[in-house]
């Protein structure tokens, strides 16, 4: 008797983990102006690129970006997504400009349900607090190096197998943490 082939397997597969990519900003520079106004600093030109190669090169490319409407976070953004052959849909969302890590954490847990990767750029201290809330374990040495700074350009990223809106404290492992560096060019700038 001939073989039939098997059913496919009806059981219910786990999804794999959801990632929260949480970046600070580039380094800004100090004009006389508002502080949502502030653009880069040519230190920050450099590295933004550099934040988003280190994504792109790791596969770690968001489906959806939230970011505050900062001129700094903006340019970061723009920056960032120059380095993904095809950049994701971007909200700019004023709840992030300054928030805490609460107000943050309302915001990721606001994200649609098909977004796997989920970049949030924002400013200190709230997002260091939120990685270290979220962060229930992970990779020891890059929690110590949040813990003691989360510098300009730095990227965190956490997983957790639960979907957005049940996001909390501790229910994420921190599986990276990088502060990627653009080369100086010999002019200085």
């Amino acid at each position: 008797m001939p073989s039939t082939p098997s059913a496919p397997d009806a059981r219910p597969t786990r999804p794999g983990p959801f990632r929260l990519v949480v970046l600070r900003h580039a380094k800004s520079a100090w004009p006389d102006a508002e502080d949502r106004d502030r653009p880069l600093a040519p230190r920050g030109r450099r590295d933004a690129p550099a934040a988003g190669r280190r994504l792109a090169d790791a596969g770690c490319l968001p489906d959806a970006v939230v970011c505050s409407p900062s001129r700094r976070t903006r340019e970061t953004w723009e920056l960032v997504a120059e380095q993904f052959a095809a950049a994701p849909p971007v909200t700019f969302d004023d709840r992030v400009y300054g928030a805490s890590a609460a107000r943050l954490l309302d915001v990721v847990r606001e994200t649609p349900a098909g977004v796997r990767t989920l970049l949030l750029i924002g400013h200190q201290p709230g997002v260091q607090d939120l990685v270290l809330s979220l962060a229930g374990g992970g990779d020891d040495e890059a929690l110590a190096r949040v813990r003691e700074k989360f510098p300009t350009s730095g990227l965190a990223v956490l997983e957790s197998p639960v979907p957005w809106p049940e996001f909390g404290a501790g229910g994420a492992l921190l599986a990276d943490f990088a502060v990627p560096r653009g080369v100086k060019h010999k002019s200085g700038e």
